[in-house]
């Protein structure tokens, strides 16, 4: 699939710059909100941003890599969690719940039958990748197909009316694929980005270390990015990178949430570079290599909670600093029309 994204405009830039300076306070007094009043602005083309019906849209789907151990939860949490979704009862319900995002549950390739009716997005690619310990995790056709229908995904939100997104992910040992990604697009040692995921001591740690040096040893296919994500990537994170380009491509608001998004967001990167200017990056994450990937994209998160759940959470919680940014710009006065004396240089 191919997409068509755009660097927004820089011309504007100067008179968003322009009307923040010239609102009623000191020149950088609200600090992260003009940056990202600014960056907003530069996104929509507009001197009055917004933000429409923000959605979560969350993939699941299950991994081969799972059976090495490298995960301290068992597989069918992710099916179990997914059925938790629909009951409102998780983290990311009420988060959304709060700040009234729409919730998009996707099945991407899940190893379970998940019955009709019941509000999941049935996209299911195949009910889990194979192990990239010995083999690839997914084929030309599936990565292909996972791109399409988290664009599909996207283009349905916006059509909707939604003009601002974040994604979440549910997939036991998806932090395992990302740090494989992560050590191939930046270069960092795997140690450096292999973490306990969902609660591993030092042991399970060292042995996940030791799983996924041995899978990246095995690996001797081609150092494209396109390879790298089919070979070792999970479904719902190829299609995440395919709802990400596709928000690039229509001008919308991307909300990264953790250390499983930010790599996913790195890899899609590295497909289209210009997906980096439609991101806004919620949080710093507790799992470790978070900070680093982070600081690889030259990126500064909003908020810093140790939050490590993932499913778009961190993403959720910051939401309302956008808010602020944009009513900074639409309901704050100038020193003009307020008939203040500009007092700053």
């Amino acid at each position: 699939m191919t997409f068509h994204i755009q660097r927004p405009d820089e011309s504007i830039r100067e008179v968003l710059r322009d009307q923040i300076d010239n609102l009623t306070k000191p020149k950088g007094s609200l600090g992260t909100l003009e940056t990202l009043a600014l960056q907003i602005g530069w996104i929509q083309q507009t001197l009055s941003p917004s933000l429409n019906q923000p959605h979560n849209v969350l993939f699941a789907a299950d991994h081969g890599i799972v059976a090495e151990g490298v995960s301290k939860s068992p597989k069918e949490i992710t099916w179990q969690q997914v059925m938790h979704f629909l009951e409102g009862g998780a983290g990311v319900n009420f988060l959304c719940n709060q700040h009234q995002f729409v919730l998009d549950i996707v099945d991407a390739g899940v190893d379970f039958d998940f019955p009709k009716n019941r509000g999941i997005i049935d996209l299911k690619v195949a009910k889990g990748t194979r192990n990239y310990l010995h083999e690839a995790a997914m084929s030309e056709a599936e990565m292909d197909l996972c791109l399409e229908r988290g664009a599909e995904v996207v283009s349905r939100v916006h059509a909707q009316g939604c003009n601002v997104v974040s994604f979440g992910e549910m997939g036991i040992a998806n932090t395992s694929s990302s740090s494989v990604w992560m050590h191939f697009f930046t270069g960092l040692s795997l140690s450096q980005c292999v973490g306990a995921g969902s609660g591993l001591d030092s042991d399970g740690v060292r042995h996940k270390l030791s799983v996924l040096q041995q899978a990246v040893a095995n690996y001797h296919g081609p150092a494209t990015p396109h390879d790298i994500i089919r070979y070792f990537g999970g479904f719902e994170m190829v299609m995440a990178i395919g709802g990400m380009l596709r928000a690039a491509e229509l001008g919308m608001v991307i909300l990264i949430d953790g250390f499983i998004m930010t790599n996913c967001l790195l890899a899609a990167s590295k497909l289209y570079p210009e997906v980096l200017c439609y991101a806004i990056y919620g949080h710093l994450g507790d799992e470790v290599g978070h900070r680093l990937v982070l600081d690889y994209l030259q990126a500064k998160p909003l908020l810093q909670l140790d939050l490590r759940l993932g499913e778009g959470t961190g993403a959720i919680c910051a939401y309302p600093i956008l808010q602020s940014a944009v009513r900074m710009m639409n309901e704050m006065d100038s020193f003009h029309k307020a008939s203040v004396t500009k007092y700053f240089v």
